[in-house]
């Protein structure tokens, strides 16, 4: 029985296994951006729900903060990676339309367990709107007109 070419395409194994790797790493990552898209999202929905249900409009800017970088957290990422900006606002009248966006950085390459690598990041952002309850108890109604009004 001639056996020559018995162990033909051994040497294809380790390009296999490599493939294999790549692309579970990049399978990954990808899975990473979309859970911190996820994340972001949450972040600024339960931001501008924070500001447009504050009790004064001192400290609604703040507790907006506090509300995204909890849920940023929440969601298990780090909240020194996320930023938080308004879009539309902050007001803090009766009718007056809020938009927050979270924009969060992932590396290039998140690998569980152990970390992240590489010196790229992909930056991904959530936006949310609400506007203030027009018929809310404890602010001015000095200009309001509920005609007008679009919630």
């Amino acid at each position: 029985m001639n056996e020559r070419g018995f162990v033909g395409g051994f040497e294809v194994l380790p390009f296999g296994l490599l493939v294999f790797v790549a692309g579970t790493l990049l399978i990954t990552n990808a899975w990473a951006v979309y859970d911190a898209k996820v994340a972001a999202s949450a972040a600024a929905r339960e931001a501008v729900r924070a500001y447009v249900e504050a009790d004064s409009s001192a400290d609604a800017s703040q507790l907006a903060r506090e509300a995204g970088l909890e849920a940023i957290a929440g969601h298990g990422r780090d909240p020194a990676r996320a930023e938080i900006e308004w879009a539309v606002g902050p007001d803090f009248r009766r009718c007056a339309l809020n938009t927050v966006v979270v924009h969060y950085k992932v590396p290039t390459l998140t690998v569980p367990f152990v970390g992240a690598f590489g010196g790229g990041v992909v930056q991904t952002s959530g936006r949310h709107s609400e506007v203030v309850d027009p018929y809310r108890s404890g602010l001015s109604v000095d200009g309001f007109d509920p005609e007008t009004c679009h919630a």
